[in-house]
């Protein structure tokens, strides 16, 4: 099993920065509605919880060189 790295700090009430590895990444947003994720390789993450029991995430990625 790898080892791996990953830490997360809370910078305001709805912004994120996540540390990992080999990149980081800004996100925005809270739980109850969209949340974006912008990282240092050039990657875009918008995703939503849907409302119901089940908890569904609907996540759209994109990739900006």
């Amino acid at each position: 099993m790898p080892l791996t790295f990953r830490k997360s700090f809370r910078i305001l009430p709805v912004v994120r920065l996540n540390i990992n590895k080999h990149s980081w990444s800004i996100t925005t947003g809270g739980r109850n509605g969209p949340r974006h994720t912008r990282s240092s390789t050039g990657r875009r993450t918008t995703s939503m919880d849907s409302p119901g029991p089940f908890g569904w995430r609907r996540t759209t990625t994109s990739r900006h060189r």
